[in-house]
């Protein structure tokens, strides 16, 4: 019975990692739910005792992938050997080592399916929302406490930073999707920087 129970958990996750690296490539559109099968090998039922939907698949993959991701945003973030302006400066670094790593390609999965579905799925609205308000307030914090100790500008406040942080940080990485080279994020990180030592 254990075994069966963590055969299906299994499943369920393999399903989830598969559409994760499919979406992010292809976005939610082009994904279509028998490739993923057949990257898995899984047959077309065993996907439906799972999910109702693609579109109920699709939050389920934003999930999964939230939780995988804001495990590593909060060592990040929180990371107390670092000041804060530091650890900001380490999660843009990390973001830009991999988007290097990509040749400029995929990027993040909750920014692109943003771009594509905010105005074609309510459901998938919400729940990206949801996600993305989640991520604002975990960077505010760390905003704010280098803001606490003087590290950081107060001209501002912290969730206004951050969600001004956030939005350029996505848009920096679109571009530089877009025009296939690191220069967005490079500038970005410059003027970004700059203005929260102000």
């Amino acid at each position: 019975m254990t075994s069966k129970v963590a055969g299906k958990q299994e499943t369920k996750v393999a399903l989830l990692e598969a559409g994760m690296n499919i979406m992010v490539e292809k976005g939610y559109t082009n994904t279509g739910i028998q490739e993923i099968l057949n990257t898995l090998g899984v047959p077309k039922g065993s996907f439906y005792h799972y999910f109702e939907s693609k579109e109920n698949y699709a939050v389920a993959i934003i999930h999964h992938f939230d939780q995988c991701y804001c495990e590593n945003l909060l060592q990040t973030l929180r990371n107390t050997e670092q000041t804060p302006m530091n650890r900001l400066k380490a999660y843009c670094e990390t973001g830009r080592t991999n988007l290097v790593a990509q040749n400029c390609r995929k990027g993040c999965l909750i920014g692109n399916l943003s771009q594509e579905m905010a105005d074609q799925s309510e459901v998938l609205r919400k729940e990206l929302c949801l996600v993305m308000g989640k991520w604002r307030d975990m960077f505010s914090s760390c905003i704010q406490e280098g803001q606490e100790s003087g590290e950081i500008t107060k001209n501002w406040p912290a969730d206004h930073l951050a969600e001004l942080f956030l939005s350029g940080w996505s848009g920096a990485i679109t571009r530089s999707k877009t025009l296939k080279n690191i220069e967005p994020v490079d500038i970005f990180m410059d003027v970004m920087f700059a203005m929260l030592r102000k």
